[in-house]
């Protein structure tokens, strides 16, 4: 075995958040002093070096001594934690309307994970998405103008599509928000959405084109919303392991 020091590159005041949020978490639970195998700082190291970097569970365990379901347990508890801080969508389109944003933007993400069994009802593979052609988790997002991610959905089998995990998730809060004057950006895959949900117009059949004022608009429209692209980017560049989940997919929302 070969020892070497290496540096996560977080900042310290990101660890020591997360620590205060395990200690809390603790004593909410009551834990008795001096049962853990980590103090809150280190539990919380592990677990943005698996957030940042990816590192293998096991690895984590040998280099902080503790058994490998150990070091799974210690990373639930952070993930917990972590989403426990998550705001309602409610509150992010609230916070948005006070702040005047002219329009928010939906989409939806495949986080790609492990081969799945689990099938659905009529018997195809319930994580595997046809669109995709990849075993996976559907999540929607909603971003701000600039690409900032919002909020994030809970997960759904990569076998539903966009605009039904929509429905579910995150429709009702936007048709509120609409109605108040923040409108919805998203494409083609969530057309007939509702009010408030402005997507592209599709080309009409039959070999036909837009007229100029609906290309015009489908122009504009998707110039304005590209810019969601970056949300997802900025969370699975930042975060590698949702670049491909290996724990359990009904944790990718989390």
């Amino acid at each position: 075995m070969i020892a070497y020091r290496a540096t996560l590159d977080l900042p310290r005041e990101l660890a020591w958040y997360l620590a205060g949020l395990l200690r809390a978490d603790q004593r909410q639970r009551r834990t008795p002093k001096g049962r853990r195998a980590l103090s809150v700082f280190r539990h919380a190291v592990l677990a943005l070096r698996w957030f940042r970097e990816g590192t293998r569970v096991a690895q984590l365990a040998r280099d902080t001594s503790i058994s490998i379901a150990t070091a799974y347990r210690y990373l639930h508890e952070a993930i917990d934690v972590l989403a426990g801080q998550a705001p309602e969508l409610p509150d992010v389109l609230a916070d948005c309307l006070r702040e005047n944003t002219p329009y928010v933007i939906l989409d939806g993400k495949l986080v790609p994970t492990d081969r799945v069994a689990a099938r659905a009802d009529e018997g195809h593979h319930l994580w595997y998405s046809g669109n995709h052609h990849k075993f996976g988790g559907n999540i929607q997002f909603v971003a701000a103008p600039d690409g900032f991610p919002l909020w994030v959905s809970d997960v759904a089998p990569g076998s539903f599509v966009d605009l039904p995990v929509a429905v579910d998730q995150a429709l009702g809060a936007l048709y509120h928000a609409a109605a108040q004057g923040l409108p919805t950006l998203a494409d083609k895959g969530y057309q007939g959405a509702g009010i408030g949900v402005h997507t592209p117009i599709k080309n009409p059949r039959g070999g036909n084109v837009l007229d100029v004022d609906n290309r015009c608009h489908n122009t504009l429209l998707t110039r304005l919303r590209c810019r969601g692209e970056r949300a997802m980017a900025l969370l699975t560049q930042r975060w590698r392991p949702l670049q491909r989940i290996t724990l359990c997919p009904w944790h990718i929302g989390d």
